[in-house]
């Protein structure tokens, strides 16, 4: 199972509220999240690659579950944003970008990790599932902010190339309940594939910022 398949499965299971009926609500109980866990359990069945660990949530995971559909309370989220952004690791070589022309093939690849999907094949990023990034492209998500000119205006300096490697490798330490993959902590993708992916978003020959 693609790890953004998994969490359109998780959000699929939450209830939708407008944005009053949130405030009117008060988030599920952990006895709720215990019966919603229970189901899935029940109908959930390991095949291939995809085993019954793929219910197991981290304390972030778990943290996100507990309070939706509102946001985790401000002490707790930022002990957990402090947590996964010190999970992150820079590239080993200190070299942020690779070759956009293989990042572009990464963005639109949706393979991976999912229990038909050969494992000892690298996973793709299947990034135009939530975001636009070039105006090549006429299908895209829109679950994500649009990426294009991504690099052309936010230039190339260290600190910006730094977050958006953070970004990349996980977004739970900037947005606690973002629905982004955690390509990099997750291992869903290797450090060559997150340059690449870098490549796309900051090469000014990528698509992206032309």
């Amino acid at each position: 199972m693609h790890p953004l398949i998994r969490y359109v499965i998780v959000l699929a299971a939450v209830p939708v509220f407008t944005t009053a009926a949130v405030h009117a609500h008060k988030s599920p109980s952990p006895d709720r999240n215990a019966q919603a866990k229970a189901v899935m359990e029940a109908s959930f069945q390991a095949k291939g690659q995809a085993g019954m660990d793929r219910l197991d949530q981290d304390k972030t995971q778990a943290l996100c579950s507990l309070h939706a559909p509102a946001a985790p309370p401000a002490g707790a989220a930022a002990k957990v944003l402090a947590a996964n952004q010190a999970m992150v690791k820079l590239p080993s070589d200190g070299k942020f970008l690779g070759d956009w022309k293989r990042g572009q093939a990464i963005a639109e690849e949706g393979k991976g990790e999912q229990y038909s999907d050969d494992p000892t094949k690298p996973s793709g990023g299947n990034c135009y599932a939530c975001h636009e990034l070039d105006k090549q492209q006429i299908a895209y998500g829109t679950i994500g902010p649009s990426l294009y000119h991504y690099g052309k205006n936010r230039g190339r300096s260290e600190p910006m190339l730094k977050l958006t490697w953070s970004m990349l490798y996980d977004m739970k330490g900037y947005t606690v309940c973002s629905a982004m993959p955690r390509f990099g902590s997750k291992g869903i993708l290797t450090e060559q594939q997150l340059k690449d992916v870098m490549a796309l978003l900051y090469d000014p020959d990528s698509p992206v910022n032309k």
